[in-house]
């Protein structure tokens, strides 16, 4: 399993496999917040700070979020899948469990971003607990797969060059400079 020591620094555009992984942090850390945000509502209603926590998961779902799921549908998926391997059953069968989590993941962002979107806007709405249990069950039992069996997998199966074109996709994609090899 993949997972950094607190302090450490964050991982670049080099090392993706650590980029997703530490994305999974993140998002465990705006799940918290939706968490904090349920038991916040009701005794204070959307004040400022409900408003600005509410403001910060939808951009941190709405971009990052997006982000590191493209970067597995559009590049580490499809590259697992392209490679002859024994085990190729068993990459097929774990990516297609992902992509099925995937969905449930999307529908239950979606519900839940619909009530999020209003508190960021600043109307008192509420938020109830079983949406944001529902959304976070779902990532959580999705982060622990990918953790314990995509990452590792990834990690013993791509060649050195194969994760570099990860890197450089992810890069592209959010409109970063991929780090250049130091000069000989």
């Amino acid at each position: 399993m993949i997972s950094f020591a607190s302090g450490e620094a964050a991982p670049s555009f080099d090392h993706p496999l650590e980029m997703l992984s530490a994305c999974h942090g993140k998002i465990q850390r705006q799940l918290g917040t939706l968490q904090k945000l349920v038991a916040h509502l009701p005794a204070h209603g959307c004040d400022q700070q409900a408003q600005q926590a509410a403001q910060g998961i939808l951009r941190y779902f709405d971009t990052a979020g997006q982000f590191h799921h493209q970067d597995e549908e559009e590049n580490l998926f499809p590259t697992l899948l392209a490679l002859d391997v024994p085990n190729k059953d068993e990459v097929e069968t774990l990516i297609d469990r992902l992509l099925a989590q995937h969905v449930v993941m999307f529908a239950a962002w979606s519900e839940t971003r619909a009530v999020v979107a209003k508190l960021a806007e600043g109307v008192n709405a509420p938020l109830p607990e079983a949406l944001v249990e529902k959304l976070s069950g779902s990532y959580t039992r999705h982060i622990a797969l990918e953790e314990t069996e995509l990452l590792p997998l990834a990690a013993h199966l791509l060649s050195p060059e194969q994760i570099m074109a990860l890197g450089k996709c992810m890069a592209e994609r959010r409109g970063a400079k991929f780090p250049s090899a130091p000069a000989a």
